[in-house]
């Protein structure tokens, strides 16, 4: 269908593969499929714009915001409910505590005139979650179809491999569709493909092409760079607006946006800072040396409690000890010493990116201690991350 082509760019042999799978609305489609592949590779996008596009009914869910089984099942039938008309019956939300209710009140739901006679199709988003779940959540989402006797799929989109999901004691195998990175070729086209229409589709596109020439070593994320394309476009476009050049002078362009990029290079994937915070850098004309903390942290990514680890001992190392009780004590009256950090393991794998280092002899009866080696710009990239505005804490800064 030239529509869906146009809407969904690079995948066509991805769009081919599930077209096939799901065959005609009222042809009963593989019980299963199993979609992977890195983050930003369209995964979401095509799925969902494939069941838009071809109106067929379906839930969306995310695993991620559905943590555990209840919300997971309460969420799928109370999104098919929607899809059922009021006169059906299906406007009441839902109950379901297993996977056993589960499939008696998905068979009571799919009864629905509305969902007679065709495919009804379930996807799960960041599927490698279910992992965390009850263990008959995943084989019985693979079965479901034997299960309910319904004319039903379910889609698993996720960024690991179905090796790593397998059962060991074996299930029902779904029908696996891998989703390659975006070659830069791809992505030219892809970004090229949203340029304003205020500009000539060429001049957005020789824009992309310095942009990818530019970031495409260090980022490959096709969200990130669409993020960069829009956030870097007025600068780039800055002397065309004013005048000085026009949409041919490449060179003039290209020597006005430079240092702009390369300073845009210092935050690649650093998203505490926001595009209006980014803008205020600039008109600054922040020193680019003054981001030092925020390019090295490019290169560390950390657990979320580790960041807080890390916060904790960077504050350690650097207030004295008898303002502890200022900063973080609300209330007077003993306190209760806890093992929060007991175990010499917990904070081993920040000793070994020398964020952390040992002082004193590991053998002391107290514990081992150790110091915070980070600089002041890296531990306030690392706290906006978590919003935690550390120089309230600090007591430097009293």
């Amino acid at each position: 269908m030239p529509h869906l082509e146009n809407m969904v760019l690079c995948r066509e042999p991805q769009v081919s593969t599930l077209q096939a799978l799901f065959g005609e609305r009222h042809h009963f489609s593989f019980p299963s499929i199993f979609i992977y592949g890195h983050t930003a590779s369209g995964k979401t996008y095509v799925t969902q714009t494939l069941l838009k596009t071809l109106e067929l009914p379906h839930v969306f869910v995310n695993c991620v915001e559905c943590f555990t089984s209840r919300l997971l099942l309460e969420q799928i039938l109370n999104k098919l409910n929607h899809l059922c008309s009021s006169e059906d019956g299906c406007s009441t939300q839902v109950t379901c505590e297993t996977f056993n209710d589960f499939v008696r009140l998905f068979k009571q739901v799919t009864k629905a005139e509305s969902l007679k006679d065709q495919t009804v199709y379930i996807v799960l988003d960041k599927a490698e979650y279910l992992r965390d779940m009850e263990a008959n959540l995943l084989p019985g989402f693979l079965r479901l179809q034997e299960l309910t006797d319904r004319n039903v799929t379910v889609l698993f989109l996720s960024e690991i491999v179905w090796e790593k999901f397998r059962p060991n004691t074996g299930c029902f195998e779904p029908f696996v569709l891998y989703f390659p990175d975006y070659s830069i070729g791809n992505l030219q086209k892809i970004l090229s493909h949203d340029h304003p229409p205020e500009y000539s589709a060429d001049f957005y596109a020789a824009y992309i092409n310095i942009l990818l020439g530019v970031f495409y070593t260090v980022c490959r994320d096709l969200k990130e760079l669409r993020y960069l394309a829009v956030l870097n476009f007025p600068k780039y476009c800055e002397p065309v607006v004013k005048g000085e050049a026009n949409e041919r002078d490449t060179r003039k362009l290209w020597r006005n946006i430079e240092p702009h990029l390369k300073r845009a290079m210092q935050t690649v994937y650093l998203r505490e800072i926001s595009s209006s915070q980014w803008e205020k850098l600039q008109k600054d004309d922040t020193d680019p040396a003054q981001l030092k903390g925020l390019s090295a942290y490019t290169h560390v990514e950390l657990p979320y409690y580790s960041k807080f680890i890390l916060i904790a001992a960077y504050l350690a190392s650097y207030n004295p000890a008898r303002t502890d009780k200022r900063f973080f004590l609300k209330h007077h009256g003993k306190i209760k010493k806890t093992n929060f950090l007991k175990k010499h393991e917990k904070i081993t794998s920040l000793v070994t990116l020398q964020l952390l280092t040992l002082v004193g002899h590991d053998d002391q009866l107290d514990g081992p201690k150790y110091k915070c080696t980070v600089s002041l710009e890296f531990i306030r990239a690392i706290a906006r991350t978590v919003n935690f505005d550390i120089i309230k804490y600090l007591y430097d800064f009293l």
